[in-house]
């Protein structure tokens, strides 16, 4: 199947733009397309599994300014201050995206989830969970989706993890999981899961991994847009990014991807989910000495916007984020 980054080709005509006012973003009306569906509680875990999540953390006020956005961009902006046990931003935290690759954090995590007590990987699914987590290869995404009950993934991780914005893909296309639902708040709370509570030997092949991220996905698109081109080692990064079609303008020179499945193409969402008609674009991670700040920094870019273009721009604001200058390049 097509790559999970081109998404136009898919939209039908009966798919309605509107804008949402000093927002930039879209909505399709309630009968164009499949609706995202609440995430359902999930069965009781193994005993193997890791502890579940404390109680979602509650909106802190924060101090810091609002950060600019470029006009046509939406963005959701948060920090948090993992030795300060505060938030530094929080801008748009709960506005729901559609994933793209960054859903690839939960599929690992569920993976994880009933392996323990050891957590260990064989070896037939090391490469597939390194290229994924480091090269956001599509191919090893969908294996693992697969293998692991698609849509109930996200589902299951919205309820262990106390996820307040995140929802599957639509019902009637559960492969497709790029089309996750997920927010700028909700991607904080996943890293603190994997950072203060998961097992140590999940939270050391997870995090080991985004610290070695590839300056190129497999799929020859940079990722080292955001938080790689903003800030010194150390740092960590989860990229994602949807829209901009299966061959970049220019391409960027990748190692070998995971050669074990199919790519594809994401269906539209419905009313109340994400934009999809925009190009997304998402940096997210950790900055500072022991992980200090987690940050994430979703977008979704005007409707025919070059990568190039909307690259520029998620960096531009991410090198306005509050955050110390000596993190910074």
């Amino acid at each position: 199947m097509p790559s999970a980054r081109l998404v136009r080709p898919l939209l039908t005509a009966a798919v309605l733009v509107l804008a949402v006012a000093g927002c930039g973003g879209k909505e399709a009306p309630p009968a164009a397309v499949p609706q995202f569906a609440s995430a359902p509680a999930s069965a009781a875990e193994p005993s193997a599994a890791p502890p579940p999540s404390s109680a979602a953390p509650p909106a802190a006020p924060t101090s810091a300014a609002p950060v600019a956005v470029p006009a046509g961009v939406t963005a959701g902006i948060v920090i948090y201050d993992r030795q300060a046990e505060a938030y530094v931003l929080q801008q748009k935290p709960s506005w729901r995206f559609r994933s793209a690759s960054l859903v690839k954090l939960l599929i690992a995590l569920d993976y994880f989830w009933n392996k323990g007590p050891a957590y260990s990987v064989p070896a037939a699914d090391q490469p597939r969970l390194q290229v994924m987590l480091r090269s956001s290869d599509d191919a090893a995404a969908t294996g693992l989706w697969k293998a692991g009950g698609q849509r109930e993934i996200v589902s299951r991780m919205v309820q262990r993890l106390g996820l307040q914005d995140t929802a599957p893909p639509p019902v009637s296309q559960p492969g497709y999981w790029g089309y996750t639902a997920i927010s700028a708040g909700d991607l904080v709370r996943v890293y603190r899961y994997i950072l203060d509570e998961a097992p140590a030997p999940v939270r050391e092949f997870i995090m080991g991994n985004l610290h070695q991220t590839t300056k190129c996905g497999t799929d020859h698109y940079d990722q080292s847009f955001g938080i790689p081109s903003t800030f010194k080692a150390p740092r960590s990064a989860k990229q994602g990014w949807s829209g901009f079609g299966d061959d970049p303008a220019t391409p960027c020179v990748a190692g070998a991807g995971y050669d074990g499945g199919a790519r594809f193409v994401p269906a539209a969402a419905g009313t109340n989910a994400p934009d999809m008609m925009g190009e997304v674009l998402h940096t997210t991670g950790t900055v500072g000495e022991n992980d200090r700040y987690i940050v994430a920094v979703l977008s979704v870019h005007p409707d025919g916007s070059p990568f190039a273009k909307a690259a520029a721009n998620l960096t531009k604001i991410t090198k306005a984020l509050p955050l110390p200058a000596s993190t910074k390049l």
